[in-house]
């Protein structure tokens, strides 16, 4: 009967065993990680010097310190925690690179379907004629005829060489760097953010700083106007007030189109429009400086950054590539088969099991490509040369991240005594400044004088603000350049078992296993 005949193919096409054997091309192996002990070549101290100044506090280097999800809320500033929380779920980056991962998730399911036969339903109805210098094949002896046709077709792969297998590992490498490459998404946005409120607070203070000082000024000119007006001051001092007077309204229009520039990069990486900036504003009081920064092994790091994990998977991407490209010059089997009936009449097609009606084909195929120019061969030698450029890759991605660590810890050192250095300066240049103001005012220091004890104190009070504002902006440079601690998330840990999993294995598969 034809239905059992069909059912024999079909179980026939869906049991046949796979051939047994590895997937051909190098097995992945994870890189070894740097053997190294420290970022810097001369030991770190345990602690920085500190200041007599906001922000100023000794900062402690802790060796393999696990670092928070959410470290950003170290600096304890409420705006810029509701800030983030806003810019995590507006920001189009964050978006795009989501919709990437989906995308990159759909093409290893997409690969994987090809572990199953593919089977297809044909129905072809036609409308016949044969010459009348020929017998008409239908009893009738007529010889235009209707023929309906239906079948189900099915074929079918054998992953003998570990192809497909390959391919999909491939492609689960591609999705998993796409996962940190979101995780990277997700700490670059969150780490510019926390900069650019850190920038914004510093120029509010520049600016607050040299209005300040304008004030001084102009009544400091008053003063020798006065005095020029009574016959007790002179054309030329008064000349030079009015220059520095000058002098410092000129620094002020910089330092507000640089705020207005930050207020716009805070906005855009809030996913607004630059006229709908956010209503948060910031001053550098608002923050307070982690005292525990931690210092992660290099080993370690390796694990944490994202762009390394990035290059790591891109590197396993181009292993199971070359495996690719072998099974590609080696025979490729298949199997093919198709079932079905025909009748010359649509009515007639309800009638499964008429004999006559019934047909099936089952063929199997290998195919060798004996000759192609070198085609298949000069893809393997490609796909190695990938591999090689993705390793290369992959290892200056290690050093660099080692170097931007290295910079960091070196900068919050050197930050730590600029503090402390422009804490002292600026301590000198008030009690100058402050002195020779009451002996200006009295008669007894001349405008010269003046004016040189005020620059200083300026130079020192902007140095002081600035100091400040670059020790919390290295310190979240390191939070970024050692990760940013997306491991310890709700489903980081488990994320990270997932992806090590695929990385590191070959998909379970009734069809897939070696």
């Amino acid at each position: 009967m034809f239905g059992v005949r069909t059912s024999a193919v079909a179980a026939s096409l869906f049991l046949i065993p796979l051939v047994s054997g590895c997937a051909v091309g190098p097995d992945f192996k994870p890189a070894a990680r740097p053997d190294v002990v420290s970022y810097t070549k001369e030991a770190l101290p345990n602690r920085t010097v500190s200041a007599n100044v906001a922000n100023g506090q000794a900062q402690r280097f802790v060796k393999d310190l696990d670092i928070p999800t959410e470290w950003w809320t170290l600096f304890h500033s409420r705006k810029l925690n509701a800030l983030i929380e806003r810019s995590l779920k507006a920001n189009p980056s964050l978006e795009a690179s989501l919709a990437a991962l989906r995308e990159a998730q759909e093409n290893v399911r997409a690969q994987e379907g090809r572990f199953f036969p593919l089977v297809q339903g044909n129905f072809n109805p036609a409308r016949q004629q044969t010459p009348n210098a020929l017998a008409s094949p239908l009893e009738s002896g007529a010889t235009v005829f209707n023929v309906v046709t239906t079948q189900v077709v099915v074929s079918y792969t054998f992953d003998v060489w570990g192809q497909n297998r390959r391919a999909v590992e491939s492609l689960q490498a591609q999705a998993n760097s796409q996962q940190f490459q979101l995780e990277a998404a997700h700490l670059t946005l969150i780490s510019n953010l926390a900069l650019a409120t850190i920038q914004e607070a510093s120029l509010r203070e520049q600016i607050a700083a040299t209005r300040e000082l304008i004030n001084i000024n102009t009544k400091m000119l008053d003063i020798l106007r006065r005095q020029l007006a009574a016959g007790y001051a002179n054309r030329i001092d008064v000349a030079a007030q009015e220059a520095q007077l000058a002098q410092m309204v000129a620094t002020l229009p910089p330092l507000q189109k640089q705020l207005g520039q930050q207020r716009d990069l805070i906005s855009a990486l809030a996913g607004r429009y630059p006229s709908e900036e956010p209503a948060e504003t910031f001053m550098l009081a608002e923050f307070r400086l982690p005292q525990d920064l931690p210092v992660s092994l290099p080993s370690k790091l390796v694990e944490q950054r994202p762009d390394v994990r990035v290059a790591e998977e891109l590197m396993h991407s181009a292993s199971a590539q070359v495996g690719v490209a072998v099974a590609n010059m080696l025979p490729n089997f298949t199997v093919n088969g198709n079932a079905g009936y025909t009748a010359t009449a649509l009515a007639n097609l309800g009638n499964y099991f008429s004999p006559p009606n019934e047909f099936f084909t089952l063929a199997g195929n290998a195919t060798q490509t004996i000759f192609d120019g070198f085609t298949l061969l000069h893809q393997k030698r490609a796909a190695e040369a990938a591999f090689d450029q993705a390793a290369a890759q992959y290892r200056a991605t290690v050093i660099g991240s080692l170097q931007i660590v290295a910079d960091t810890l070196h900068a919050l050192q050197s930050d730590a005594n600029s503090l402390k250095a422009a804490a002292e300066f600026q301590s000198a240049a008030k009690i100058s400044f402050d002195l020779v103001r009451q002996q200006f005012n009295s008669g007894y220091a001349n405008v010269l004088l003046l004016l040189n004890s005020e620059q200083a104190y300026l130079q020192a009070r902007i140095a002081v603000i600035q100091a400040r504002a670059n020790r919390l902006s290295d310190t979240v440079a390191l939070f970024q350049a050692l990760g940013g601690g997306w491991w310890n998330s709700d489903d980081g840990t488990a994320k990270l078992k997932t992806l090590e999993s695929y990385t590191h294995a070959m998909p379970d598969n009734e069809f897939a296993r070696q």
